[in-house]
Parts: C-alpha cells; sequence; structure tokens
C-alpha cells in the first residue's frame, strides 16, 4: 500500500510541475495553490461517493475521504465559479471551426465577404450556421478578429489568418484553452491508470540525443500531419452531430501535444 502511494505521488508531482511553473509565472503562491487544491479534493471526492451511488455525500464522507478536517469542508461546500471562458461552447469557436472545416473543402473560401448577398457563401452565413442564429455576426467576426483568428481584407472581405482555434491574443482564452486542453488529456491518462472504462487512445513518442533542427523538423511534420487530420475530423463529428441533432450525451475532444527541451532542465 505504501509503495502505491509513494508511485501516486511521484506520478501527480511529475504532472504538477508544469502547472506549479505557471502558477508560478502568473503571480501564484502557495495560499492560492493550497486553497485550490483544498476545492478540488472537495470536489472530487463528491463525484467519487455520487459514482457510488450516494447523491449527497455527507461532511463526515467527505472529511474522511480528502483528510480536510470538517470545519474546512463545511465551508467548501459551495462550489466557487470558474472565472474562465468554456472554450468548447463559444459562438466565435464554433464558427471559427466551421469557417476553417469549409476552407479545407475549398481553398476559395479562405476569404469571405462579410455579409450575405450574391458572392455565395459569407461570413454571416457561416455565423448564422455554426451559432444557430444565437449571436449576431458582427459580434462573432469582432470576437474573432480581437483574438487574431481572422482579419479584414477590406472593407467587405474577411480572410482566415489561423489553422487552429487556439487564441494567443488574449490571456484569458489563452488561460481556458491550455486548462481544457491539459484536463482532458489528463484525463484520459487517468482514466486508463484507473481502470475507469475501456482503454482510451494516449499515446507518446520519445527520443533524446536530437539537434534543435531535428526536433523543428519533427514539430514541422506533425503540423502539418495534424491540419490534414483536424480537417478529416471536424467533417466527420460536424456529421455526427447533425445525425444526432445535437442530441448526443457525449462529449469529445482529440488533440496533439509535441515538447521538446535541453535534457538537463527535465524534472
Amino acid at each position: 500500500m505504501q509503495d502505491r502511494l509513494t508511485w501516486a505521488q511521484a506520478a501527480c508531482a511529475r504532472v504538477m510541475r508544469p502547472l506549479v511553473r505557471l502558477a508560478l509565472g502568473m503571480g501564484l503562491k502557495h495560499p492560492h495553490l493550497e486553497s485550490m487544491l483544498r476545492d478540488l479534493l472537495l470536489e472530487e471526492a463528491t463525484r467519487l461517493w455520487q459514482r457510488q451511488g450516494v447523491a449527497a455525500p455527507n461532511i463526515s464522507q467527505l472529511a474522511v475521504t480528502t483528510g480536510l478536517n470538517r470545519k474546512d469542508v463545511t465551508a467548501r461546500v459551495r462550489r466557487p465559479a470558474d472565472p474562465l471562458p468554456h472554450t468548447e461552447l463559444s459562438a466565435a469557436a464554433k464558427t471559427f471551426t466551421r469557417w476553417l472545416q469549409l476552407a479545407g473543402q475549398d481553398a476559395a473560401l479562405q476569404r469571405l465577404p462579410i455579409a450575405a448577398g450574391n458572392e455565395g457563401t459569407s461570413f454571416e452565413d457561416v455565423a448564422r450556421e455554426a451559432s444557430r442564429g444565437d449571436v449576431h455576426h458582427r459580434a462573432v467576426l469582432d470576437e474573432l478578429m480581437r483574438l487574431g483568428m481572422c482579419s479584414k481584407v477590406d472593407a467587405t472581405h474577411v480572410e482566415l489568418t489561423a489553422e487552429g482555434f487556439v487564441p494567443t491574443a488574449d490571456l484569458q482564452s489563452t488561460l481556458a484553452f491550455l486548462g481544457d486542453n491539459l484536463r482532458d488529456h489528463a484525463s484520459a491518462a487517468v482514466s486508463n491508470a484507473l481502470g475507469e472504462a475501456p482503454l482510451l487512445l494516449e499515446r507518446a513518442v520519445y527520443a533524446e540525443g536530437l539537434s534543435e533542427a531535428d526536433c523543428e523538423a519533427v514539430h514541422q511534420l506533425m503540423r502539418q500531419r495534424w491540419s490534414a487530420l483536424h480537417r478529416e475530423l471536424v467533417s466527420q463529428l460536424s456529421e455526427a452531430i447533425t445525425r444526432s441533432g445535437a442530441q448526443g450525451a457525449r462529449r469529445l475532444r482529440v488533440g496533439v501535444y509535441l515538447f521538446h527541451d535541453e535534457r538537463e532542465a527535465q524534472g
């Protein structure tokens, strides 16, 4: 049992190291991280009991599971609001994804007239379809331009300027994507380690003794392959959503990553 705890603690330390680097780089201190960890322990313990059939675990059950004292559990039973946006729900993200899909099928659609008219497909058409008309296309366009996803060619036309919806021009959105993507990547690995479901795809290739040029060559190869796979995935998922009328109960996120640094910097 002690080995099991030691191994799990070491695995958590490896996963948390880059997150601690992020926290320090953004100015978070030990009290911020400790408070966050206590909240997460309580939320996950609640889910653990709920999966075992206990709809509303009591204070004692949560205290025993988390190791937090009863007073602390009582003070934290209400989940705090998440200040980051939900990346998968925004009209801008949906519009960009649909536009990217269309541009992959026809390169001419990389550039679109802003307003619907007699020039074929317009940005207004794409935004209306993607957001189901819930958000005005001008508001969606303003958001995509603010995030650096597209730009105006002239007063009446806009053009895609990004290959994926990863807005680096806005810190809040960047952190939201970081959180969502790393959460789901880690969730797949944790699900596999705990044997909670059929094994999910979670693979990586490691090599060392490489030059920086070697790493960059692989980086470009992966960008090219991902671009093609991304178009195929978006097409298949769009068709699936249409078939189900967007009423399916499951969500899915597919991603890819690449990282390289000096061997001495590994932790």
